[in-house]
């Protein structure tokens, strides 16, 4: 047999397009399929491998990324094959999730849960349907001339009712066998969608802002009469702090002013603090560990009676490159804080409510919106510490460097504005309970009053006359 011709210069792409129409004419992949059949084989109960593809999003166009996971996607029902089993690869679309709503609100100009179900939810669901199986062809194409065998023409999508149940069956199979709990887990969390954010979602492309934010030195009083000094980048957890955590190595230097009043910090961070420390003096040192346990009073009374709650715990990943080497805890707020608070039966206490605003009594609080209000320019620790401000409590405030993610829904609607402002404005139901603070202030002669078991002092006062002017009374 004479080796073939072969052109010096051959068009590759001419040559790929060739093998694949030979394919599809052939039915090469089908019979691959075909010829083997589901049943025994030799040392086997069963002859069937089950290759589900992972699927992408069903609306949007394939990058380099899956062409990569593609390949391997592609070699393993290849070696089982090989190997005599029976492989059926049907392909998948992902059809959940805020990629299909995203690209559904932009198509019908609504934005929003609010807008959502004004329009109906259902006929929502109808648009997404609608819109979610747009690039099939160009997939269809892309993984081709990937030469890929996969079976596009039984593939299975996420909206199906069948694989709804089917996920549905496996959750009831694991509840039934007591492997199912209930409980919380910390996430990213989207204000404007109301929805937690899913790891996919939260890296998806230009989900990230650089942006300058407040930092916050507080001085947490113990027990004892110390202040426990703790940095923060994230002050508008302040009002949910319910622990403290500190390295259990790191050395922490007791500085004393001339008044006597004592604050501890890491002893490496010393010089950062040289102006708000002024001319104190360094009377001891001591290890993490032996602040360990040790009670505080709470910055607030908003959780005051939190069981095992106001007390240093130990942490590993409290480091002193920056702040003070005292990390301040708000378990509702980030998955560390929740798992070492819990680890010694301080609950998970979030008192957000679906649109990222504290829910009462954090009515001095209120009005902040986490992520859109400094999207647009708000600072929201204005609205929530500017009696904090004041206090003996709030050591030193700087501004920060840092990287803020974004759900991709909510930075790239113009309505997005619309929404922040709704935050800072106040509603009907603040102007009722700012109402009632003021006749209990005014009827009261003390400089404290209770409200539905709340105790309400000067600075709740002070919020209540800001909502109220913001109404135009007083």
């Amino acid at each position: 047999m004479t080796y073939p011709n072969v052109e010096s210069q051959p068009n590759l792409p001419l040559l790929e397009q060739g093998v694949q129409a030979f394919w599809e004419a052939d039915r090469t992949f089908e019979a691959s399929v075909e010829q083997r059949a589901a049943g025994s084989a030799p040392g086997l109960t069963d002859n069937e491998y089950i290759f589900y593809d992972g699927p992408p999003f069903a609306n949007g166009l394939p990058h380099y990324g899956h062409l990569l996971t593609g390949y391997v996607k592609d070699a393993v029902p290849r070696y089982q094959t090989m190997r005599g089993r029976r492989v059926e690869r049907r392909f998948g679309w992902d059809c959940h999730g805020l990629p299909a709503e995203v690209e559904a609100e932009k198509e019908l100009g609504i934005s929003g849960h609010p807008e959502i179900a004004e329009f109906g939810i259902d006929k929502f669901n109808d648009a997404c349907r609608t819109s979610v199986l747009r690039y099939t062809s160009e997939w269809e194409r892309y993984v081709g001339r990937q030469a890929r065998w996969v079976d596009f023409a039984n593939d299975y999508k996420t909206l199906d009712l069948t694989y709804m149940e089917s996920v549905m069956w496996a959750f009831r199979t694991l509840y039934n066998k007591g492997l199912i709990y209930e409980g919380f887990r910390v996430l990213a969390y989207c204000w404007r969608c109301e929805t937690p954010l899913s790891n996919t979602e939260t890296r998806m492309d230009d989900v990230y802002r650089d942006r300058q934010d407040p930092a916050l030195t507080v001085a947490f009083e113990l027990e004892s009469g110390e202040h426990l000094l703790a940095w923060t980048t994230t002050p508008w957890t302040l009002p949910a702090n319910l622990a403290l955590a500190v390295g259990p190595e790191i050395e922490y230097a007791v500085m004393q002013h001339g008044d006597g009043r004592r604050y501890i910090l890491a002893a490496s961070r010393l010089e950062a603090y040289e102006r708000e420390l002024g001319d104190a003096t360094q009377v001891a040192t001591i290890v993490g560990s032996d602040l360990v346990g040790r009670a505080y009073a709470p910055l607030f009374d908003f959780l005051a009676d939190t069981p095992n709650a106001f007390q240093v715990l130990s942490a590993d990943f409290v480091s002193t490159e920056d702040g003070t080497g005292v990390v301040h805890l708000a378990p509702g707020f980030g998955e560390d804080d929740q798992n070492v608070c819990n680890a010694v039966g301080i609950p998970t206490i979030c008192p957000m409510d679906e649109h990222g605003r504290y829910t009462e009594p954090f009515m001095l609080a209120r009005s902040l919106c986490l992520l859109a209000a400094r999207a647009a320019g708000v600072v929201p620790i204005d609205a929530v510490f500017t009696d904090f401000r004041d206090s003996d409590a709030l050591t030193r405030e700087t501004n920060i460097a840092r990287r803020d993610g974004f759900s991709a829904k909510a930075a790239i609607h113009p309505a997005q504005v619309e929404i922040i402002n709704s935050c800072f404005t106040p509603t009907e139901d603040e102007r009722r309970w700012a109402k009632r603070v003021l006749a209990a202030f005014d009827a009261s002669s003390s400089g404290a009053v209770q409200i539905d078991g709340v105790m309400l002092d000067a600075p709740h006062r002070a919020q209540a006359l800001r909502i109220m002017a913001a109404f135009g009374q007083s």
